[in-house]
């Protein structure tokens, strides 16, 4: 028997969490992941309380396979799940992938709607039912856990999803998605699906039924919670929404979303929603992604008040405008967090209260970098230690490193940079015009370490705090073939912020590639 499956028949009202952060999550552009950072994130969410960590996609890559291996290894609490198609090959790696977990599943799933069926699959009904059979029942002989997908299912017919689901629990699945793959669905119809299900399918009772809804619409968290209201009780979701086209239903979203309204939502989860942020903020650190101002739950406007009626509301009674408080998803109230007279052993004790837990070297090297902004800001705030500390961590393994940065700039022009980077160790410098400072700092970066078939696909900068003295964080999205990255730096001079957050990107596209080394064998003649 499934662990989510016995804990559900023991408690109705449970909801399980299955978190695909490293599965769908990771198919976002620009959002794949290292062994090493997906190993640190699926600690974080054993951490956070997640029942299902679906680790990823086995077959498709030996990556994939080691890293679903790896965390298998590793979580300690969550069931590990490894996705599969309905093919024997994909199953066979699952299972291989997910062997060594104290409580494992394999995840499987074919398209069931007519429009996956004739164009994708190009297979009848007839086939896919048979397909549906001998895929449960071959995982099955990897683990009693098998969950089975109907893909596109919000967009398939009654009649044959029923005949579908009812095949899938008859070879033994225990969990039974149907997924609102392309986010098409509305709450009314995602939860009449649903009851549609519990009243037509003779063996329902002998599974449970699980929601996978995503955003196109910017309905995945209401239809998830439309589906646990008509009988679902589990759903999936992903740490800030990450995911394919516009993303998955929010795991901080739907799990607040259940505590805040309790009254209306009587079920419980396992999660732990102090550690909310520090998912969130872990996530945004690996990706280089950062979640907008004004997201729920985890964004920086979340609990912030600029209107004068709001303040004064909250002055005089917080829940006046907070329905949840900051602590209850793992924000410290205090705004001003250090400053140049601090201590490294209160330095420390913030970044733990932040959810950095560092080595000593690392806080080393991250101290002296604070006492560096300390001298250059009047005040430090904990989005500027968040920021200084994530630009080291990414930057610590880096093979190209930034040194040093000089720009000509103004309205005579030109606009000229002269950087120097290192690569392994070597330094290379390089003086180039440009169309404008940054302009000019990519250029040269490019004449350093060539790589013409990368496009800059973005280039973002925000403030992390407020005044004119504050850090400047920069985003860089870089582009080769089927690659993409995101790099980010942060600095109080938006332009060095900009060379880091372009050097950042060029080290997460070469571990891509897999190489480190220049294509061109004439580098060296701009080393100094």
């Amino acid at each position: 028997m499934s662990k989510a499956y016995d804990t559900v028949k023991k408690d109705p009202n449970r909801v399980i969490i299955f978190d695909t952060t490293l599965r769908d999550g990771e198919q976002s552009p620009g959002c794949s992941m290292t062994l090493e950072e997906k190993l640190k994130m699926a600690i974080i969410l054993d951490e956070l309380g997640v029942d299902v960590i679906e680790a990823g996609f086995p077959i498709a890559s030996p990556g994939d396979f080691e890293a679903v291996s790896q965390i298998a290894k590793t979580v300690k609490n969550a069931t590990v799940c490894g996705l599969s198609r309905a093919k024997e090959a994909d199953i066979e790696a699952a299972g291989q992938a997910i062997q060594a977990a104290e409580s494992k599943r394999i995840h499987t799933f074919i398209s069931t709607s007519p429009l996956h069926m004739k164009y994708k699959l190009k297979m009848g009904e007839n086939s896919v039912i048979e397909a549906i059979h001998d895929s449960v029942t071959f995982a099955r002989k990897f683990t009693d856990d098998v969950e089975w997908s109907a893909e596109d299912g919000s967009r398939t017919e009654d009649d044959f999803l029923c005949k579908a689901v009812e095949t899938a629990i008859n070879a033994g699945a225990q969990v039974i998605n149907i997924p609102d793959t392309v986010g098409y669905a509305i709450p009314e119809e995602y939860a009449a699906q649903i009851k549609m299900l519990f009243e037509r399918v003779p063996n329902i009772d002998k599974a449970i039924i699980s929601t996978h809804c995503h955003n196109d619409l910017g309905l995945a968290v209401a239809n998830s919670l439309a589906g646990v209201q008509a009988g679902a009780r589990q759903m999936e979701c992903t740490i800030n929404g990450i995911g394919e086209r516009a993303g998955n239903a929010a795991l901080e979203e739907l799990v607040m979303t259940l505590r805040t309204r309790h009254d209306l939502l009587p079920y419980t989860n396992n999660i732990n929603t102090t550690k909310i942020t520090k998912a969130s903020r872990t996530l945004c650190s690996i990706t280089g992604t950062n979640v907008q101002p004004n997201k729920a739950i985890v964004g920086a406007n979340a609990f912030a008040h600029a209107s004068g009626i709001h303040q004064d509301g909250m002055l005089k009674h917080a829940q006046t405008y907070e329905i949840m408080t900051p602590e209850s998803v793992g924000i410290t109230e205090s705004k001003l967090v250090m400053a140049k007279h601090s201590g490294r052993a209160a330095f420390r004790s913030k970044l733990s209260e932040l959810g950095f837990e560092l080595s000593d070297d690392a806080l080393n090297d991250a101290f002296k970098r604070f006492k560096v902004l300390a001298d250059r800001k009047k005040e430090i705030f904990e989005d500027d230690l968040i920021a200084l500390v994530e630009d080291e961590v990414v930057r610590k393994n880096e093979a190209l490193k930034f040194h040093s940065l000089k720009i000509e700039a103004g309205t005579d022009g030109p606009q000229t940079a002269d950087i120097t980077l290192s690569i392994e160790g070597k330094m290379h410098s390089a003086k180039i015009e440009g169309n404008g400072p940054v302009d000019a700092i990519f250029r040269a970066i490019r004449e350093i370490y060539p790589h013409p078939e990368a496009r800059l696909k973005l280039y973002q900068v925000h403030a992390v705090t407020g005044g004119t003295d504050a850090q400047a964080e920069v985003t860089v999205q870089l582009e080769e073939a089927d690659k993409v990255v995101n790099g980010g730096g942060a600095d109080t001079d938006t332009l060095v912020a900009s060379a880091r957050a372009y050097v950042n990107a060029l080290n997460k596209l070469m571990i891509k590639r897999g190489s480190i080394n220049p294509q061109r064998d004439d580098i060296d003649k701009a080393a100094i």
